[in-house]
């Protein structure tokens, strides 16, 4: 199966794994955070990191010449599921009538203690 890595501009990740990959005829997205490709300032608070973690969702995607629109399935890993509802508001914003799949799982903890949401996905090439 032929396979490409896709890494958009100014997303970069220093551990060792690809932001995504195009495979089969899908594009499976990495687990993004809530890191501002632009500037690397962390928001604070739910709604803003939702937002800036769909937006790197958003980067590979299209990297990958592919849109939003075509996602299929969506992980959401929340260090705090009284944080759902508020998640869910900014979320339904990204995404057209048809929304993708979804699964949302309460963790512990993420890679970093600053981080309160991480957002990885499938989408159709």
């Amino acid at each position: 199966m032929d396979r490409q890595a896709v890494t958009p501009t100014g997303l970069t990740s220093s551990a060792p794994y690809s932001l995504g990959i195009k495979a089969g005829g899908f594009l499976f997205v990495s687990g993004q955070v809530a890191r501002e490709a632009e500037t690397g300032r962390i928001p604070d608070g739910i709604e803003e990191q939702t937002r800036v973690s769909l937006e790197n969702v958003k980067r590979v995607v299209e990297a990958a010449g592919s849109s939003m629109d075509q996602v299929v399935k969506v992980t959401v890993f929340l260090t705090d599921m009284k944080d759902f509802t508020k998640m869910n508001q900014v979320y339904r914003t990204f995404f057209s009538d048809d929304l993708p799949a979804r699964s949302a799982i309460g963790v512990k903890e993420l890679v970093r203690p600053e981080f309160i949401i991480e957002i990885e996905a499938i989408a159709l090439l």
